[in-house]
């Protein structure tokens, strides 16, 4: 079957016009409608500058179906996964790109309750309907369009995940990156008793601070400088739609994603003992550790968040953590958020009396990693396949991708789902010079 280039694994990402444009944001609302038997849809978007047209032809291309569209407006993606079940709508549609650049636009997908839709779980659909004009016919009666403010009924569900009683007053920097993470800071602002440096905290569809991508080096030293600067407690930076957020220790430290799982799994076990923690494949060893020594149940997933959210599902998991810094959790609809994290963590350096840097140090010591290392190469599967072959003497796991164990060390290498990279996460047991070795010897095997 013909493809549409802008339809990818877990969502819709493209160049605009070239890959997504009004013309299609039309037929995708046409699409959905039907593939999810829509009455009510609630969608958002992000600042980017084509995101208020792609928004208009998406809620068209849905009345045009007889369904009501509720717009909230510019707004974060964790909104929409929050207005999905608040609005008890049949679905959502978030208008973002998340960290691409500018140039780019797409969409995220769930239905009622807010379920993901990928690719392969109705994304599939909604492409062969646009490719072969499988549209019911234009409805007799069009659907209304609802200009909807959610942002405090927002604000006031995350009081479910924190005591603002519980918080020190904190020096906290805050990068929203030019993104949306700004509104939702502002009205947070007057409720914690934290004082925070915000920066680049206005929307900005240029992006003229870079693209909000924290997981670039390059990207974190405005927040690094902050910190410094400010003599801050933390610095804390979010991606475009802020569905993410990374931190930073109050010596200017970007603290890998793996170690937040690990702070947050003790954070959630700590007041619901014997709960399940789901984790992803890439890195463990710490995970395993902290959710056994705080009474929980460690349960794995493939990596991505479709996975992720229905593994949680399936076993009712309170947490899901993902070292790519994507946090989930059930009482947030199974959904991931950038803003939970943010204040667990701060919850957590209040009622330990520890510093971020000092939470973690015992971590990183344990278990340190290499961080996830992207390498270029021709034939992605091929080389798995034969670093395989030269590992097998290791307990061998293909979960997602490939992950090796030894006694002492282990790694886990996965293939991107749309470019020919090759994704390389090594860790060892408390040897940072072993787990560095092995980290060149594998590198060395995947780029000759």
């Amino acid at each position: 079957m013909e493809r549409l280039e802008s339809f990818k694994a877990y969502d819709i990402r493209g160049k605009v016009p070239s890959e997504l444009n009004t013309e299609l944001a039309y037929k995708i609302g046409r699409a959905f409608a039907k593939l999810v038997s829509a009455k009510k849809i609630v969608i958002g978007h992000d600042v980017r500058k084509s995101s208020e047209e792609l928004s208009e032809a998406l809620a068209n291309g849905l009345t045009d179906s007889g369904v009501d569209v509720i717009d909230i407006g510019l707004c974060g993606t964790e909104m929409i996964y929050f207005a999905t079940p608040f609005l008890d709508t049949d679905g959502g549609i978030m208008i973002t790109a998340s960290h691409n650049p500018p140039e780019y636009n797409g969409m995220k997908f769930v239905k009622r309750d807010s379920v993901p839709v990928g690719y392969s779980s109705g994304l599939n659909e909604v492409e062969r309907m646009i490719l072969t004009n499988a549209f019911d016919p234009v409805s007799g009666k069009k659907g209304k369009v609802i200009k909807k403010d959610v942002m405090d009924d927002f604000i006031k569900n995350l009081r479910k995940f924190y005591d603002p009683n519980k918080i020190k007053p904190f020096t906290v920097v805050a990068n929203a990156g030019n993104g949306c993470a700004g509104l939702a800071l502002d009205k947070l602002e007057p409720l914690l008793p934290v004082k925070l440096i915000k920066i680049f905290n206005e929307p900005d569809s240029e992006f003229p601070n870079g693209v909000p991508n924290p997981l670039l080096p390059e990207n974190r030293q405005s927040t690094i400088d902050a910190v410094l600067k400010n003599k801050a407690d933390l610095g804390v930076a979010w991606d475009g739609d802020y569905d993410r957020c990374f931190f930073f220790d109050e010596k200017g430290n970007f603290i890998e994603g793996y170690y937040i799982v690990g702070l947050l799994a003790k954070s959630i076990l700590l007041k619901n003992p014997g709960e399940k923690i789901v984790h992803d494949p890439r890195l463990v060893w710490n995970t395993l550790d902290v959710v056994k020594k705080y009474g929980g149940v460690a349960i794995q997933s493939k990596s991505g968040h479709a996975f992720i959210k229905e593994k949680m599902r399936e076993v009712n998991a309170i947490y899901g953590g993902e070292m790519s810094a994507h946090h989930y959790f059930r009482d947030n609809a199974y959904s991931d958020s950038g803003m939970i994290p943010f204040l667990l963590i701060l919850q957590l350096m209040s009622e330990e009396n520890k510093k971020l840097s000092e939470l973690v140090e015992e971590m990183i010591n344990a278990y340190p990693c290499s961080g996830e290392i992207n390498s270029t190469i021709e034939n992605p599967a091929a080389k798995i396949a034969e670093i395989e072959k030269l590992y097998s003497d290791g307990k061998i796991d293909k979960t997602d991708g490939l992950s090796v164990e030894y006694p002492d060390w282990r790694f886990n290498l996965r293939m991107s789902n749309t470019e020919p990279i090759i994704r390389l996460n090594v860790e060892s047991r408390g040897n940072y010079k072993l787990m560095e070795e092995k980290t060149k010897e594998l590198l060395e095997i995947i780029r000759r």
